[in-house]
Protein backbone atom coordinates (compact mmCIF):
# COMPACT_ATOMS: atom_id res chain seq x y z
CA UNK A 1 0.00 0.00 0.00
CA UNK A 2 0.84 3.04 -1.11
CA UNK A 3 0.65 5.85 1.11
CA UNK A 4 1.17 9.79 1.71
CA UNK A 5 1.48 11.08 5.49
CA UNK A 6 0.89 14.90 6.75
CA UNK A 7 0.48 16.58 9.93
CA UNK A 8 -1.07 19.48 10.75
CA UNK A 9 -3.38 19.01 7.92
CA UNK A 10 -6.36 20.03 9.84
CA UNK A 11 -5.93 23.80 8.23
CA UNK A 12 -3.05 26.26 6.99
CA UNK A 13 -0.35 24.96 5.30
CA UNK A 14 -1.02 21.07 6.04
CA UNK A 15 -4.99 21.48 4.31
CA UNK A 16 -3.15 23.10 1.42
CA UNK A 17 -0.55 20.34 0.82
CA UNK A 18 -3.51 17.62 1.58
CA UNK A 19 -5.50 18.84 -1.34
CA UNK A 20 -2.97 19.93 -3.55
CA UNK A 21 -1.34 16.52 -3.40
CA UNK A 22 -4.77 14.73 -3.48
CA UNK A 23 -4.92 16.04 -6.65
CA UNK A 24 -1.32 15.57 -8.67
CA UNK A 25 -1.03 12.12 -7.72
CA UNK A 26 -2.54 8.52 -9.22
CA UNK A 27 -0.62 6.11 -7.86
CA UNK A 28 -1.29 6.43 -3.90
CA UNK A 29 -3.49 3.95 -2.19
CA UNK A 30 -4.72 6.34 0.52
CA UNK A 31 -3.21 9.76 1.80
CA UNK A 32 -3.10 9.59 6.31
CA UNK A 33 -4.33 12.93 7.61
CA UNK A 34 -2.90 13.99 11.00
CA UNK A 35 -3.86 16.46 13.18
CA UNK A 36 -5.64 16.59 16.89
CA UNK A 37 -8.81 17.89 15.47
CA UNK A 38 -10.90 15.12 14.25
CA UNK A 39 -13.86 16.70 13.20
CA UNK A 40 -11.76 19.25 11.33
CA UNK A 41 -9.56 16.22 9.32
CA UNK A 42 -13.30 14.95 8.49
CA UNK A 43 -14.32 18.07 6.72
CA UNK A 44 -11.14 18.06 4.82
CA UNK A 45 -11.82 14.66 3.71
CA UNK A 46 -14.68 15.54 2.53
CA UNK A 47 -13.45 17.15 -0.52
CA UNK A 48 -10.69 14.59 -1.45
CA UNK A 49 -10.82 12.07 -4.05
CA UNK A 50 -7.95 9.64 -2.90
CA UNK A 51 -9.35 7.33 0.29
CA UNK A 52 -8.23 9.34 3.71
CA UNK A 53 -7.41 7.46 6.81
CA UNK A 54 -7.99 10.59 9.53
CA UNK A 55 -5.85 9.99 12.85
CA UNK A 56 -6.67 12.23 15.60
CA UNK A 57 -3.46 12.77 16.95
CA UNK A 58 -1.25 14.91 19.90
CA UNK A 59 1.97 14.50 17.93
CA UNK A 60 3.32 15.43 21.80
CA UNK A 61 1.43 12.48 23.44
CA UNK A 62 3.85 9.90 24.02
CA UNK A 63 1.04 7.00 23.90
CA UNK A 64 -0.45 8.59 20.54
CA UNK A 65 2.97 8.29 19.14
CA UNK A 66 3.20 4.43 20.13
CA UNK A 67 -0.01 4.23 19.25
CA UNK A 68 1.29 5.18 15.76
CA UNK A 69 4.35 3.29 15.55
CA UNK A 70 2.02 0.21 15.85
CA UNK A 71 -0.10 1.21 13.02
CA UNK A 72 3.07 1.37 10.82
CA UNK A 73 4.43 -2.00 11.94
CA UNK A 74 0.75 -3.47 11.22
CA UNK A 75 -0.49 -1.74 8.48
CA UNK A 76 3.81 -2.06 6.67
CA UNK A 77 3.00 1.01 4.07
CA UNK A 78 5.35 2.35 1.73
CA UNK A 79 5.67 5.82 2.56
CA UNK A 80 5.98 7.68 -0.97
CA UNK A 81 5.83 11.31 0.83
CA UNK A 82 5.67 12.57 4.52
CA UNK A 83 4.67 16.19 5.16
CA UNK A 84 5.20 17.67 8.45
CA UNK A 85 3.69 20.40 8.71
CA UNK A 86 2.62 20.40 12.28
CA UNK A 87 3.52 23.27 14.38
CA UNK A 88 3.07 26.68 15.86
CA UNK A 89 4.35 30.21 16.72
CA UNK A 90 4.21 32.49 19.72
CA UNK A 91 5.64 36.40 19.46
CA UNK A 92 6.33 38.58 22.41
CA UNK A 93 9.10 38.93 24.84
CA UNK A 94 10.99 35.36 25.75
CA UNK A 95 11.41 36.53 29.79
CA UNK A 96 7.50 37.51 29.81
CA UNK A 97 6.45 34.38 27.57
CA UNK A 98 4.15 31.45 28.89
CA UNK A 99 6.62 28.34 30.06
CA UNK A 100 4.16 26.17 28.58
CA UNK A 101 3.53 27.12 25.23
CA UNK A 102 7.29 28.26 24.92
CA UNK A 103 8.37 24.58 26.16
CA UNK A 104 5.29 23.34 23.87
CA UNK A 105 6.71 24.91 20.64
CA UNK A 106 9.99 23.28 21.06
CA UNK A 107 8.26 19.80 22.10
CA UNK A 108 6.05 20.02 18.51
CA UNK A 109 7.91 22.08 16.06
CA UNK A 110 11.34 20.24 16.71
CA UNK A 111 11.11 16.93 19.16
CA UNK A 112 8.11 15.31 17.51
CA UNK A 113 9.19 16.35 14.08
CA UNK A 114 12.07 14.44 14.84
CA UNK A 115 10.11 11.50 16.05
CA UNK A 116 7.58 11.37 12.74
CA UNK A 117 10.69 11.72 10.58
CA UNK A 118 12.17 8.81 12.73
CA UNK A 119 9.37 6.95 12.65
CA UNK A 120 8.88 6.66 9.11
CA UNK A 121 11.77 6.56 7.57
CA UNK A 122 12.17 2.84 7.90
CA UNK A 123 9.02 2.09 5.57
CA UNK A 124 9.82 4.95 2.41
CA UNK A 125 12.32 3.29 -0.63
CA UNK A 126 13.74 4.65 -3.31
CA UNK A 127 12.24 8.08 -4.55
CA UNK A 128 10.41 8.89 -1.45
CA UNK A 129 10.07 12.22 -0.45
CA UNK A 130 10.00 13.89 2.91
CA UNK A 131 9.29 17.88 3.00
CA UNK A 132 9.72 19.53 6.40
CA UNK A 133 8.17 22.81 7.32
CA UNK A 134 10.59 25.56 8.81
CA UNK A 135 10.74 28.94 7.60
CA UNK A 136 12.79 31.90 6.43
CA UNK A 137 12.65 32.80 9.88
CA UNK A 138 15.88 29.49 10.30
CA UNK A 139 17.66 32.08 8.50
CA UNK A 140 18.06 34.26 11.08
CA UNK A 141 17.36 35.09 15.10
CA UNK A 142 14.47 36.44 15.84
CA UNK A 143 13.85 39.16 18.53
CA UNK A 144 10.72 38.42 19.94
CA UNK A 145 10.59 35.18 17.75
CA UNK A 146 13.23 33.56 19.58
CA UNK A 147 12.03 29.97 20.47
CA UNK A 148 10.25 29.88 17.39
CA UNK A 149 13.08 30.73 15.09
CA UNK A 150 15.24 28.68 16.68
CA UNK A 151 13.29 25.73 16.37
CA UNK A 152 12.79 26.60 12.98
CA UNK A 153 16.46 27.03 12.78
CA UNK A 154 16.42 23.20 13.98
CA UNK A 155 14.28 21.82 11.37
CA UNK A 156 16.06 23.51 8.31
CA UNK A 157 19.23 22.22 9.74
CA UNK A 158 17.76 18.67 10.54
CA UNK A 159 16.57 18.36 7.00
CA UNK A 160 19.35 19.32 5.50
CA UNK A 161 21.52 17.29 7.28
CA UNK A 162 19.28 13.60 6.63
CA UNK A 163 19.28 14.79 2.93
CA UNK A 164 22.78 13.90 2.63
CA UNK A 165 22.23 10.78 5.07
CA UNK A 166 19.69 9.70 2.68
CA UNK A 167 20.49 10.94 -0.18
CA UNK A 168 22.62 7.44 -1.25
CA UNK A 169 18.93 5.48 -0.80
CA UNK A 170 17.42 8.00 -3.15
CA UNK A 171 15.36 8.89 -0.09
CA UNK A 172 14.93 12.84 -1.12
CA UNK A 173 14.63 15.64 1.79
CA UNK A 174 13.35 19.15 1.38
CA UNK A 175 13.26 22.04 3.70
CA UNK A 176 10.33 24.31 3.20
CA UNK A 177 11.16 28.25 4.23
CA UNK A 178 8.70 30.30 3.23
CA UNK A 179 8.28 33.39 4.77
CA UNK A 180 5.04 34.92 6.34
CA UNK A 181 2.22 33.02 4.83
CA UNK A 182 -1.74 33.82 4.74
CA UNK A 183 -2.80 31.03 7.10
CA UNK A 184 -4.61 30.97 10.48
CA UNK A 185 -0.69 31.04 11.74
CA UNK A 186 -0.99 35.03 12.93
CA UNK A 187 -3.98 34.01 14.68
CA UNK A 188 -2.06 32.24 17.46
CA UNK A 189 1.34 33.89 16.97
CA UNK A 190 0.34 37.35 17.77
CA UNK A 191 -1.82 36.66 20.31
CA UNK A 192 1.04 38.30 22.82
CA UNK A 193 2.95 40.40 20.52
CA UNK A 194 3.01 41.53 16.96
CA UNK A 195 5.16 40.88 13.84
CA UNK A 196 6.76 43.64 12.02
CA UNK A 197 5.05 45.68 9.57
CA UNK A 198 7.58 44.68 6.45
CA UNK A 199 6.48 41.00 7.11
CA UNK A 200 2.85 41.68 6.42
CA UNK A 201 4.21 42.94 3.27
CA UNK A 202 5.89 40.38 2.23
CA UNK A 203 2.82 37.70 3.37
CA UNK A 204 2.60 35.04 0.24
CA UNK A 205 -0.90 32.62 -0.11
CA UNK A 206 -0.73 29.54 1.09
CA UNK A 207 -1.48 27.67 -2.74
CA UNK A 208 1.90 29.56 -4.29
CA UNK A 209 3.81 28.30 -1.08
CA UNK A 210 2.73 24.58 -1.36
CA UNK A 211 3.11 24.22 -5.24
CA UNK A 212 6.56 25.67 -5.47
CA UNK A 213 7.45 23.26 -2.71
CA UNK A 214 6.19 20.56 -4.10
CA UNK A 215 7.62 21.18 -7.61
CA UNK A 216 11.20 21.91 -5.80
CA UNK A 217 10.65 18.29 -4.03
CA UNK A 218 10.28 16.61 -7.46
CA UNK A 219 12.83 18.12 -8.44
CA UNK A 220 15.26 17.17 -5.38
CA UNK A 221 16.08 20.29 -3.93
CA UNK A 222 17.13 20.20 -0.28
CA UNK A 223 15.47 23.58 0.39
CA UNK A 224 12.12 25.62 -1.05
CA UNK A 225 12.28 29.57 -0.74
CA UNK A 226 8.85 31.06 -2.25
CA UNK A 227 9.28 34.62 -3.34
CA UNK A 228 12.09 36.82 -4.68
CA UNK A 229 12.10 38.93 -1.45
CA UNK A 230 12.41 35.66 0.82
CA UNK A 231 14.95 34.35 -1.39
CA UNK A 232 17.16 38.01 -1.02
CA UNK A 233 16.62 37.88 2.86
CA UNK A 234 18.47 34.35 2.66
CA UNK A 235 21.24 35.71 0.37
CA UNK A 236 21.39 39.05 3.57
CA UNK A 237 21.75 36.26 5.77
CA UNK A 238 24.42 34.21 4.65
CA UNK A 239 26.50 37.91 3.47
CA UNK A 240 25.73 40.19 6.59
CA UNK A 241 26.47 40.03 10.11
CA UNK A 242 23.47 38.85 11.83
CA UNK A 243 24.42 41.81 14.00
CA UNK A 244 24.62 44.70 11.80
CA UNK A 245 20.84 43.22 10.53
CA UNK A 246 19.40 42.40 13.72
CA UNK A 247 20.29 46.47 15.46
CA UNK A 248 18.80 47.26 12.00
CA UNK A 249 15.64 45.31 13.10
CA UNK A 250 15.35 46.94 16.03
CA UNK A 251 15.18 50.31 15.13
CA UNK A 252 12.28 48.90 12.45
CA UNK A 253 9.79 48.43 15.62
Amino acid sequence: MNIIIITGASSGMGLEFALQLDEIFDSIDEIWLIARRKKKLLEVAQYMEHTTRVLDMDLTNSSHMQRFERLLREEKPVIRMLVNCAGYGIMGDFSEGDKSELLGMVDLNCRALTEMTYLCIPYMRKNSRILQLASSAAFLPQPDFAVYAASKSYVYSFSRAIARELAPRKIYVTAVCPGPVDTPFFDIAEKSGSTLGVKKLTIAKADKVVRQAIADSFQKKEHSVYSSMIRSFELLAKVVPHSAILKIMSYMK
